[in-house]
């Protein structure tokens, strides 16, 4: 089932800010929240719909993401709508309106109200892009690059305790990775600020990573080029991008390519264009030209009476789709050399033909004008 645009359910434009994104969800949370429309399912689903619209588009590395490649770039990062949703992102709102209905947003989405459980989330994706010759679109190539990404640290394996040490349960909320406060008849539930929701602490993180269990580190990689690849074509490396938390899985790289104008072809999809110059007798009398491709050279047959601008089509000699692997053509364009500094010979011929076709070189050429007086008029 197709996806609606995040957008569109919240009902705002693409540039809205935090500020709107939020007045937004907070309308529609309240309007369809199923204690205001018991055993409506129609609401339930509205309210879920918008509660995962705004946990991505309030989240500026998700909206970054959804904002570039859609739904199936925030797939990539692990988010899964609901079968993945983590309902901590709405722990200020859930203070308003959990309390306001008695029903918590975990109730909705099937967690626990008592801890809130940290799961090690999934490292980020990485974009690269990578500048190509036309030659490395049309036979395909590998790239070695360098890029700067997170690694779990080598000294804590990305536990980020010092080794021989372990966590200790948080005593500012015992545990539970929440703080409660009693407000005339409001119960509130906060995230634990000491410990982030875990229910527990460090007491003594890794000196090499200062307790972040990551590092900074330059990795070299050879990047495969498949033929066919296009300007602005989107090539996925599947785990290359950044390390997750200690047991998750790394993110991926996006490789972007950008592939550079050639001196004599321009590409359109999977055709080549190029234009080609011939003497006007050849285009006259008709000729054999060589036409140079990307393997071994052609030759292009011009018959006699060849106009200037005409365009011949050589099928088969273009590049290879990326998907389908069928090949484009290559389209010939041909433009027709009018000859200069002839000598005395060579105009007296040239006179003789006119002459022989009924031309004439001096003065005003009458047909000219009345086929234009008849286009005007």
């Amino acid at each position: 089932m197709t996806k609606r645009d995040y957008y569109e359910i919240l009902g705002i434009p693409r540039d809205a800010s935090s500020e709107s994104i939020k007045k937004s969800y907070r309308q529609m949370a309240l309007k369809y929240h199923p204690d205001r429309n018991p055993g409506d399912k129609a609401s339930e689903d509205k309210f879920k719909e918008a509660a995962e619209a705004y946990s991505v588009l309030i989240d500026p590395e998700k909206r970054s993401v959804y904002d570039r490649f859609g739904y199936d770039g925030l797939r990539g990062e692990g988010f899964s709508g609901f079968s993945g949703f983590n309902s901590s992102v709405f722990s200020d709102f859930e203070d308003i309106l959990g309390s306001f209905f008695n029903f918590g947003f975990e109730n909705i989405f099937g967690t626990s109200q008592q801890r809130r459980t940290n799961h090690p989330s999934r490292g980020r994706d990485l974009v690269l892009e990578l500048d190509l010759d036309l030659e490395d679109a049309v036979f395909g190539s590998e790239k070695e690059v360098k890029i700067n990404r997170t690694e779990l640290c080598p000294e804590c394996d990305g536990s980020r305790m010092s080794p021989g040490t372990e966590k200790s349960v948080c005593s500012h909320c015992q545990g539970r990775g929440q703080v409660r406060y009693q407000q005339g008849f409001f119960a509130i539930s906060r995230t634990c600020s000491h410990c982030q929701g875990s229910g527990e602490i460090i007491p003594f993180p890794c000196k090499d990573c200062r307790g972040t269990g990551k590092t900074k580190k330059k990795k070299k990689l050879t990047i495969k080029i498949p033929p066919g690849v296009d300007d602005g074509t989107k090539l996925r490396l599947e785990g290359e991008g950044e390390a997750g938390d200690q047991g998750a899985r790394r993110g991926d790289l996006y490789v972007i390519s950008h592939v550079k104008r050639h001196k004599f072809f321009e590409r359109e999809g999977n055709n080549l264009l190029c234009e080609i110059s011939i003497p006007f007798t050849k285009a006259a009398l008709g000729s054999t030209i060589e036409i140079p491709t990307f393997e071994e050279s052609e030759l292009l047959q011009i018959p006699e009476g060849t106009q200037p601008g005409q365009t011949f089509r050589l099928k088969g000699k273009g590049i290879k789709d990326l998907y389908s692997h069928r090949k484009g053509d290559i389209y010939v364009k041909v433009l027709v050399k009018t000859p200069r500094n002839l000598n005395k010979e060579q105009k007296k011929i040239l006179r003789q033909f006119a002459e022989s076709k009924g031309e004439k070189l001096d003065g005003v050429d009458k047909n000219i004008i009345d086929k234009v007086k008849g286009i005007i008029h």
